[in-house]
């Protein structure tokens, strides 16, 4: 175990107070949120250069797991190619280059057409990430976002791809969704306020100034965010305005650069749709009167013109539909698995796809035309690495277009994946999802890694990670905790998980962790968690909660400090939050936050090991989250653990951007965790 040298940085606590409710509110590194202070920074580079100096003996392991991590990239590859009108879209990596090039042709076996060069573009930025990227509607030209801080916030360019130069005007201040109109000319957008909401609909006609670009529409209520998107069918242009209790599209033909914007449905408190364009008929996804959702259709000539093609379920939730002009998809949840639906468009001549195996996570990818006779997805599963399929929709057979090479080697026959259910306090079952090597001995004496995520209703699904290799082969459990608060289950499911339900997600996790060492696939001392922003707030409440259970945590960006957040504003997203976490004007909904916000429950207790990273321009999960919830740790904990915060100073929420350079960021972590729960070269 790691000596007690180097010493760790400690910043200076100046209280900050006030009262909420009747209670006391003391914040002693609030000052952290200063990112412009000359002490922030250096303290955030104190607790980097402590983090190195503590695991520098293990520098041989990283380098060693940096290059399992690595052998398992095809640093050479090329992607499925996705029809769009007539050409064949697809990216392909080069041998060493840390970024995408984005390449076209005419036909599979056509000459390529370099559009965009990522490392060429990276090279004068320490972060680059491609946003939104469309080809007009003749294909001539490519509108573009590029992030070079990682604040996701996007820079748009348009190209000539004949030419190969850059129109001169250039957007900035983009968010993530762009449409062109039929026209060619029109170009669609959205633009973020100072709160990191995207609110505002602009209409840029090419060779126009930006600065002159038509306002179509604002979203004044602060709860609400936008959308935009074109039908699959091209007919339409939608635009989405949602928080997490509502929604409204409006929408306009997407010909037509004057026609004006209509409203579909107006707004209702807790009624959510999604809409969709199919022939003579809009296809409506409600929750109105449906909890997991129905499917309706509304003649486009007259909308209130109205009947239900697939009624509510109790059992299976609606996650979607993907409209095609001779077939609707149905993406479906029951019984905590994914179901993929086919039908005519009317929603006879109903068939199911039959997955190869029991636990598994697909996603659609790539479905541009409207004609097609096939839906292409990415399937996977804890122990199938990720595969390309098209699935003929006519005649239902399964393609397989491409499976993962795992180049350093892999046989899935060694490993073995399970579904398995823990009883929460309340008696509910939460599922769990794992895989182990097959002779990983179930007697109490495996590490094993849990993790989870539980929030905004989305779901955690068992898909293939060839990062976890690197643990499955030194006798790692890997296990996956569907607590409340995702929507694995359905939308209760969900709702049990959020608002004053939410520390249903907290006890789910600990029943996930309690059930793994009554039934010894591990034991406390060998169990490490993790979880992703908030994931992260899910195992920073935990550990606050029974830190006895684990031994130790890595918490990426995680979202500790729900009151700081809820009772501030102005800060990216607070207000649309309230609806997920609750109003801190409400009493209620105060307590039941600060009944678990993971900076305010800290205690004099031992801590297990604990890693926490942070991003310095994360607007989603700002860096002094993290910071100040060592900080706190540091000052408050009873224990010698390692506690150790990493801030990557050029980057945000996503970590690093390179494809590389995210394997050194999980190096690190992996050594960190093997050095925890008693090393394993």
């Amino acid at each position: 175990m790691a000596t007690k040298d180097p010493q760790p940085p400690h910043a200076i606590p100046r209280p900050l107070t006030r009262t909420v409710h009747g209670l006391l509110l003391s914040d002693e590194y609030a000052w952290l949120e200063d990112r412009d202070n000359p002490e922030t920074l250096a303290y955030l580079e104190a607790e980097n250069g402590y983090a190195e100096a503590l695991l520098a003996e293990h520098a041989p392991l990283r380098e060693q797991l940096y290059h399992e991590l690595r052998g398992r990239i095809k640093e050479q590859d090329r992607s499925v190619p996705v029809r769009r009108g007539p050409y064949f879209y697809y990216q392909r990596n080069e041998a060493d280059h840390e970024h995408a090039l984005f390449c076209r042709q005419w036909a599979p076996d056509g000459p390529e057409e370099l559009l965009l060069d990522l490392n060429a573009l990276a090279a004068n930025h320490a972060y680059c990430q491609l946003g939104p990227c469309a080809p007009s509607p003749d294909h001539g030209l490519l509108a573009y976002g590029l992030d070079t801080t990682g604040a996701k916030i996007y820079t748009l360019a348009i190209k000539d791809l004949q030419s190969g130069a850059l129109l001169p005007e250039q957007i900035p201040n983009v968010a993530w969704n762009i449409a062109w109109g039929e026209d060619g000319r029109s170009l669609y957008y959205t633009t973020f306020d100072q709160a990191h909401r995207a609110y505002r609909l602009y209409r840029h006609t090419l060779g126009h100034d930006p600065a002159e670009d038509e306002l179509l529409y604002e979203e004044a209520d602060e709860r609400f965010s936008l959308t935009l998107r074109k039908t699959r069918s091209g007919a339409f242009l939608l635009l989405n305005l949602f928080s997490f209790d509502c929604s409204e599209v409006r929408y306009k033909p997407a010909d037509d650069p004057a026609a004006p914007f209509v409203v579909f449905d107006q707004r209702q408190p807790q009624v959510q749709y999604q809409l969709e364009h199919q022939g003579d008929n809009f296809l409506i996804v409600s929750n109105a009167e449906a909890e997991n959702f129905c499917v309706r259709i509304a003649a486009v000539a007259d909308p209130s013109q109205r009947c239900v093609l697939l009624p509510h379920r109790p059992d299976v939730l609606i996650d979607g539909v993907d409209a095609f002009a001779n077939h609707l998809v149905v993406y479906e949840r029951r019984a905590g698995l994914q179901q993929l639906r086919i039908s005519a468009p009317d929603g006879t001549n109903v068939r199911y796809v039959r997955f190869p195996e029991s636990v598994y996570k697909f996603y659609p990818e790539g479905n541009f035309e409207y004609t097609s006779d096939s839906v292409r997805f990415v399937y996977s599963s804890l122990v199938t690495p990720r595969s390309v399929i098209d699935y003929e929709l006519q005649k239902g057979r399964w393609q397989l277009r491409k499976r993962d090479e795992i180049p350093s080697g892999y046989d899935p026959a060694r490993y073995v994946a399970e579904r398995i259910e823990a009883s929460a306090p309340d008696g509910a079952l939460v599922p769990m999802s794992l895989v182990r090597r097959r002779e990983t001995p179930q007697d109490g004496t495996a590490p094993a890694l849990l993790v989870g995520y539980g929030a905004y209703g989305m779901s955690y699904d068992p898909g293939f990670n060839p990062h976890w290799i690197s643990l499955l082969d030194r006798g790692f459990v890997c296990a996956i905790a569907h607590v409340r608060g995702g929507q694995e289950l359905g939308r209760a499911w969900y709702e049990a998980g959020r608002l004053t339900n939410k520390k249903n997600s907290f006890s789910d996790f600990i029943a996930c962790a309690e059930h793994l060492i009554e039934h010894g696939y591990t034991s406390a001392a060998r169990l490490a968690i993790s979880g992703t922003s908030a994931g992260g707030l899910l195992v920073s409440a935990v550990v606050n909660m029974r830190p006895d259970l684990f031994r130790a945590v890595i918490a990426r960006v995680p979202f500790t400090n729900v009151i700081s957040a809820m009772l501030n504003p102005e800060l990216p997203l607070t207000i649309g939050e309230y609806e997920q976490w609750g109003d801190p004007a409400v009493a209620e909904q105060f307590h039941a936050m600060r009944d678990y916000s993971s900076y305010d429950q800290i205690s004099a207790q031992a801590y297990p090991h604990i890693l926490a990273t942070a991003g310095l321009y994360d607007l989603q999960v700002p860096y002094w989250d993290p910071a100040k919830w060592v900080a706190r740790l540091r000052a408050r904990k009873t224990d010698s653990n390692m506690l150790l915060l990493r801030t990557n100073m050029q980057a945000g929420h996503s970590g690093a951007s390179g494809r590389f350079a995210i394997l050194e960021e999980l190096a690190f972590e992996y050594a960190f965790l093997l050095e925890a729960l008693g090393g394993g070269a």
